[in-house]
């Protein structure tokens, strides 16, 4: 398909342009095909237009935003934490207590640099992620991860003065968004995505924020599934956002 066909502008505010919209081979479950309608809002977006957006289901990768569009699959179901009301679980408890007596915590603008994409491709080497074994360069970091469409910084955990992982989140008005969390294998015991969301509840609730939102939910898949453990949440299903206590 030729670009000039594939390019479409979309009504909004501010209004965004249709880049990718081919179903492909799903990510997460087998056998499945996906549709993730890939869309470049023309200029950043304020906190405002992205709580609207993350209220209606979009996720971010770089400077695009996407809603799944699936043909035949309704799997993927994005889903929120409510901040106040949330109370974690007895070993959830223990988690933060451990990471909070071992890991140093540091918040600041998203960066790129080597040392980023060198820790970003040790993740995804050692949980299996990179399904064609290449690693990515600093410039396909930077484009996945280092760009964005709105406000958004890094919470960048550390041991000992040696990195352990960072999270890139989004700050919407009312909600941020944890957009991905990536760390190094040797650090497992310490459950460091549980702990980095717990930290990003605890940061909406300290600026008196409504939601984190965790991406997409997928019962089927283990790598997606967890996320249901953080209660009460809600997931948004046939277009309507369900609570589960």
């Amino acid at each position: 398909m030729a670009l000039s066909q594939r390019l479409r502008l979309l009504p909004g505010s501010p209004p965004e342009l249709l880049v990718h919209d081919e179903p492909s081979p799903c990510s997460y479950l087998a056998e499945q095909t996906w549709r993730l309608p890939l869309r470049l809002p023309l200029r950043n977006l304020t906190r405002k237009e992205m709580s609207d957006r993350l209220e209606h289901g979009d996720r971010r990768q770089g400077r695009l935003l996407y809603r799944t569009d699936c043909p035949a699959c309704r799997a993927c179901e994005p889903i929120r934490v409510d901040v106040d009301a949330f109370s974690p679980s007895r070993s959830q408890r223990r988690v933060w207590r451990r990471g909070r007596d071992t890991i140093a915590l540091q918040v600041g603008p998203v960066e790129i640099d080597e040392r980023r994409a060198e820790l970003f491709n040790v993740h995804k080497r050692g949980r299996g992620l990179n399904r064609d074994d290449t690693d990515q360069s600093v410039e396909a970091y930077a484009a996945f991860l280092g760009h964005s469409c709105c406000q958004s910084f890094e919470m960048r955990y550390s041991v000992d003065d040696e990195v352990l992982g960072i999270a890139i989140v989004d700050r919407a008005i009312d909600s941020m968004s944890a957009v991905y969390f990536y760390y190094h294998p040797k650090f497992c015991n310490l459950s460091p995505g549980i702990f980095s969301i717990l930290e990003q509840i605890e940061m909406c609730r300290s600026q008196g924020l409504k939601y984190l939102y965790l991406g997409l939910y997928i019962a089927e898949c283990q790598s997606m599934a967890y996320k249901s453990r953080f209660m009460p949440h809600e997931r948004r299903i046939d277009g309507e956002w369900q609570r589960f206590e």
